[in-house]
């Protein structure tokens, strides 16, 4: 049974959100509360909006916080960090109406979130090039490979979203014209730094594999079902020097070790 202070907070904050209840009418009359509300609101917005550096360059301060002043009203943070504030902005934006004219906006906001947790993420020991070398490929087919903690890859099947993400991340000029083609994205931290690069779909789906259990001989056999014609060497060495994955192990994974951004995808 919640205490009349549990009860009372709660109602608090269900008035900051403009459900009134018995035990706050009194307190939402009174004028500070309004100037509460507003600082809350405030914070909540500007929270938002450094989470998203990429979205503003696209659309404009203006623009977004209008957007995440509404946003902030639908989906509160739920934790005190805010730099953990924004996991639902992306599905958000994808039916915000007034972003119906840049429908790649939601998965441009689905890599700033990506470089969030990649930003965040705990330190791991990486595997090693020279650890792959040193072992025959039937006996690296019998391995795990564990995606590291701060690994994220996604994979947009229908929009050039990495490509208009890495331009305005890295605040080049965007072309005329860009091809409208399904790409995928692979973000990694490297020396402290959040380093991105290009994925494949064959790529994204191995990760996949690897980061739901499988073995690396079985995660090869889904991606190659994806690109036949895929170079699996190739692959995983483009993989290993992103250092995408943590120290091998010869024993299964218990559990899968990563919640990703992408499952969020509509």
């Amino acid at each position: 049974m919640k205490t009349s202070l549990r009860r009372f907070q709660d109602a608090f904050i269900d008035a900051l959100y403009g459900i009134e209840s018995t035990h706050t009418k009194s307190l939402v009359r009174q004028p500070g509360f309004s100037v509460y509300r507003n600082t809350v609101f405030k914070g909540t917005t500007d929270g938002l909006i450094a989470n998203f550096p990429t979205i503003e360059r696209l659309v404009g301060s203006d623009w977004l916080r209008d957007a995440a002043a509404i946003h902030a009203r639908v989906s509160p943070p739920t934790d005190a960090r805010l730099l953990n504030y924004g996991t639902y902005f992306p599905s958000f934006l994808d039916g915000f109406e007034h972003a119906r004219d840049m429908p790649y906006l939601g998965d441009v906001a689905r890599l700033d979130l990506l470089w969030t947790q990649v930003h965040c993420a705990a330190d791991e020991v990486c595997l090693e090039m020279n650890t792959l070398a040193q072992m025959s490929a039937t006996n690296l087919g019998k391995f795990w490979l564990t995606p590291r903690a701060a690994s994220r890859w996604i994979w947009f099947s229908d929009c050039p979203a990495f490509t208009i993400w890495r331009l305005n991340r890295e605040e080049l000029e965007m072309p005329e014209e860009i091809q409208w083609q399904g790409e995928g994205a692979l973000l990694t931290r490297k020396a402290g730094r959040v380093h991105w690069q290009a994925a494949s779909a064959a790529e994204c789906v191995f990760l996949d594999a690897c980061a739901a259990g499988s073995s690396l001989a079985r995660a090869a056999d889904r991606a190659s079902e994806v690109e036949p014609t895929l170079n699996l060497e190739q692959m995983i060495i483009r993989l290993v020097s992103a250092e995408a994955f943590a120290d091998l192990d010869s024993r299964r994974p218990l559990h899968k070790p990563i919640t990703r951004v992408a499952m969020e995808r509509p």
